[in-house]
């Protein structure tokens, strides 16, 4: 017989040399880094500024035990009753924002705050946990949904 070499295990010729795994790390960690460092100082941020309110309306939305909603302004009054099954913008952006307030335990009666922008925009804010919502983004059908609680009775600021 003669002394032949063998050939390496066929493990050995898979794994990646060390210079890059090294640099995958390296890569790795600058990244996060690099990421963090955005957030912390806005750097590469976008999004549309904030201009003047020029009207906003207090509203309070109480479920009703067939269903409906009850719309309220600030000072109590009724507004409208949405009908089961009807306006279905409205109960997935108030469901949104009623489950920030259980996860504060904060208490589900305290009003929201509906606003037109100069720019004309329409957003929609809950105060006590300082969560908003670009109406205009869901589309103008969308944002008309809200928009009649404020057609005639708006509040300048």
């Amino acid at each position: 017989m003669s002394d032949t070499a063998l050939p390496p295990p066929a493990s050995a010729s898979l794994s990646p040399p060390r210079w890059a795994l090294v640099g995958m790390a390296v890569l790795a960690v600058a990244t996060i880094a690099i990421a963090g460092l955005a957030r912390q100082t806005g750097i590469g941020a976008t999004g549309i500024p904030d201009s003047p309110t020029i009207a906003m309306a207090d509203l309070r939305f109480e479920d009703r035990e067939d269903g409906s909603v009850l719309v309220r302004d600030g000072a109590g009054r009724e507004l409208e009753t949405i009908a089961v099954g009807a306006d279905g913008f409205i109960r997935g952006t108030m469901r949104s924002l009623a489950r920030q307030r259980k996860q504060a335990g904060l208490p589900r009666d305290l009003p929201f705050r509906l606003e037109r922008r100069e720019n004309g925009r329409l957003s929609l804010s809950d105060p006590a946990t300082g969560g908003r919502i670009e109406l205009d983004a869901f589309g103008p059908g969308n944002a008309a949904t809200f928009a009649r609680f404020l057609s005639s009775r708006e509040n300048r600021p």
